[in-house]
């Protein structure tokens, strides 16, 4: 990967975490305050994904962001928890639609207490969400999120409308990626700069930054689908393939196979035959698709540091570097 020229060295993922703390903790606090509901299996299944763990990427991002252009405080933990609450609940409902029994190493709630209480939490989360943009007052915060949120339902569909569809080429796995991951990402960059005060420029390249870093995470994880431990990862390997979903690993491996290797995966992909794994790992080796699909990943991955060029150097600009980097280099 190009290394971006900068003067302060981009940071490593320890550092980054150690950096945001005193901000996430403060962020968790607010997301637990307001998590909660008089209804006790809200709590439950809300409690259940919230406490999953996972690295709370998003709303770091919201407080790495205003860092990087000013000063962050009450305004952006609120924002940064709004996202966290609109995140968990497209979990929730992916994981409905996509009939998924394991999340982060752990049963999904959905597995634990069924399709439609999973799905009514998620959509407890998405008005929690909304309750918390109208106390900020901002007209142009709830522009950005709603906007946003719609993008992502469409991304929600566009997905469904791919489901065993093995005619699904590079430019339409791309569109998902747009709106299901990377318009999070990037209301959260814009939405840190613009609770900072500064100027639509500024605004506009942390969008931009977000917005490439979330094409690089979602490509990089679907080549994780094909090449990680499935323990480090944290869910079954092949989910995708076993959901009829063809990524850009497998795009790659049937554009430039064989016809009759070709036709193979196409069957692989209508019939969403996760046995067929070896195969469909086989034809990825031989076209060199996970090398193509991890130089795309890159490609993102160094776009993004790029929109951050025109920012005053510190460290949560550094840190930003960091996590375009980690997003392309992780195991899980």
């Amino acid at each position: 990967m190009t290394i971006t020229e900068d003067t302060r060295p981009a940071l490593g993922l320890p550092q980054i975490q150690s950096l945001a703390a005193a901000d996430m903790a403060a962020v968790d606090a607010l997301i637990r305050r307001r998590l909660s509901s008089d209804v006790v299996l809200i709590n439950q299944i809300a409690d259940h994904i919230i406490s999953a763990g996972g690295k709370r990427l998003r709303p770091m991002l919201v407080m790495l962001a205003g860092h990087a252009v000013g000063s962050a405080g009450p305004d952006h933990h609120q924002l940064a928890a709004i996202i966290e609450f609109i995140h968990t609940s497209t979990l929730l409902h992916d994981d409905v639609v996509d009939e998924s029994s394991l999340r982060r190493g752990r049963s999904t709630a959905n597995a634990l207490w069924g399709n439609a209480p999973s799905v009514l939490v998620g959509d407890f989360l998405y008005s929690r969400s909304f309750q918390l943009m109208v106390e900020l007052e901002r007209m142009s915060v709830m522009q950005i999120l709603a906007d946003a949120t719609n993008r992502i339902a469409e991304g929600e569909v566009l997905q469904l409308l791919h489901v065993h569809n093995p005619d699904t080429d590079e430019a339409a796995y791309l569109r998902v990626i747009e709106r299901k991951t990377a318009v999070l990402f990037a209301a959260g960059t814009r939405l840190g700069a613009l609770a900072s005060g500064v100027d639509e420029a500024t605004q506009q390249a942390l969008f931009d930054y977000g917005m490439h870093l979330g094409f690089a995470f979602q490509i990089a994880d679907d080549v994780l689908d094909y090449s990680a431990n499935a323990d480090e990862l944290g869910k079954n390997l092949g989910d995708d393939l076993a959901e009829g979903k063809a990524t850009l690993p497998l795009i790659h491996a049937m554009a430039h196979s064989d016809d009759a290797t070709r036709e193979r995966l196409r069957a692989i992909v209508q019939d969403g035959d996760a046995s067929a794994m070896p195969e469909v790992l086989a034809a990825i080796r031989a076209t060199g698709g996970l090398e193509y699909s991890r130089r795309r990943a890159e490609e993102y991955a160094e776009a993004a540091e790029r929109a951050l060029d025109g920012l005053a150097d510190n460290d949560a600009v550094a840190a930003l570097r960091g996590l375009a980097r980690y997003a392309v280099q992780r195991s899980h």
